[in-house]
């Protein structure tokens, strides 16, 4: 009895490929062929082969998810199709249009994402709107970025868990906690993690990112990172036992995000609004540097231009016998006074005035 031969699969890198070609994530994939998200991803990057009946199944799939090749004209045809008709140029798209794509793609999911970072809803609308701003203000470095999207989600999460948010007057109070009970346990034990591993659960099991991307955008290393999430998935087990499922996590992260009402701004007003703050900071950063130059050269024009030295301080002199107050001459003193008077004139040389 011979064996039939496997179902033959494509390349690891074209599986994931296709995947995105067909806007499914690794959990619905895995979903649909009945195995673990985990099983998925090691799949795509080729550490495990299908087998048996869910190698078919993720063949079917995958035969899904491939676009029908077109039909090319052969020599046993006999009529030749007409030419087709030429194409008009698509004109490329301007920066605003390209940036106002990205937002409009990017920011409603970005700001679930930062919610569930840091349980504010206006914090994290203000910190997608920065990371836009940021973006514009450094749009011919994002527009090459090898993922755009990636760039500005690090700066808003950066943006969302800077500490000296805790002393603006504005985000000291919490704000109201979602409605529903099951939510609002959750928020608090992700609230609880610390920053580092609360954005690496976000990253691996709400986005979707693969372990070394999750590193990468954390700058941790891929140990340190799997780690991370390891702790935060036993810290929501033994909080909440029935997400200890990875899966069940996902989708409850997912729900949760899209039960707030969260609407980012509109694209124009996030140009505009960055303008205006770099034009702001740029006059700020050249009235400094003149107010900088003038001081200096006042100082410079109210230098002395030679040493002065220190006058000393005064000391204090012991014996001097107090002043005595102005009064008549005694006898004595008048006969002296007459006596310098009659030897002045005839007295020693050294008694009488020079004349010059």
């Amino acid at each position: 009895m011979t064996q039939s031969p496997a179902t033959p699969l494509p390349p690891p890198k074209e599986r994931r490929r296709l995947r995105e070609a067909g806007s499914l994530t690794q959990v619905q994939v895995a979903e649909r062929v009945g195995v673990t998200r985990e099983t998925v991803r090691a799949w795509e990057s080729g550490r495990r082969s299908p087998r048996g009946r869910k190698r078919e199944a993720y063949a079917k799939l995958l035969d899904e998810l491939t676009p029908e090749p077109e039909v090319t004209v052969t020599a046993c045809q006999e009529e030749e199709p007409p030419p087709p008709e030429p194409e008009a140029p698509v004109a490329p798209l301007t920066p605003a249009q390209a940036f106002d794509a990205l937002y409009a793609f990017c920011s409603p999911a970005l700001v679930r994402q930062t919610y569930l970072l840091t349980g504010r809803r206006e914090l994290a609308r203000e910190s997608v709107e920065r990371a836009f701003q940021l973006a514009w203000q450094r749009w011919p470095e994002v527009a090459v970025d090898r993922d755009p999207a990636g760039w500005v989600r690090a700066t808003a999460y950066e943006y969302a868990l800077s500490p000296w948010h805790r002393f603006r007057p504005r985000y000291r109070h919490p704000e109201p906690p979602p409605a529903d009970a099951v939510d609002r346990a959750l928020v608090d034990v992700l609230l609880k993690l610390p920053p580092p591993y609360r954005r690496t659960l976000l990253l691996y099991d709400g986005v979707g990112l693969d372990l070394p991307e999750t590193a990468a955008e954390t700058e941790a290393t891929t140990p340190a990172a799997a780690n991370r999430l390891l702790h935060a998935r036993e810290v929501i087990a033994a909080r909440l036992p029935e997400l200890s499922d990875p899966v069940e996590l996902h989708r409850r992260l997912a729900s949760l995000a899209s039960t707030e009402r969260l609407r980012a701004a509109r694209p124009p007003s996030v140009r505009t609004g960055g303008e205006r703050k770099a034009r702001f900071w740029t006059r700020a950063a050249i009235a400094f540097t003149v107010a900088l130059i003038g001081t200096t050269a006042l100082t410079v024009r109210a230098a002395p231009t030679h040493y002065e030295p220190p006058v000393a301080p005064g000391a204090e002199v012991q014996g001097v016998p107090p002043r005595a107050a102005q009064g008549s001459l005694s006898d004595a003193e008048v006969d002296l006074r007459q006596k310098l008077r009659r030897e002045a004139a005839s007295g020693p040389e050294r008694l009488v005035p020079l004349s010059r």
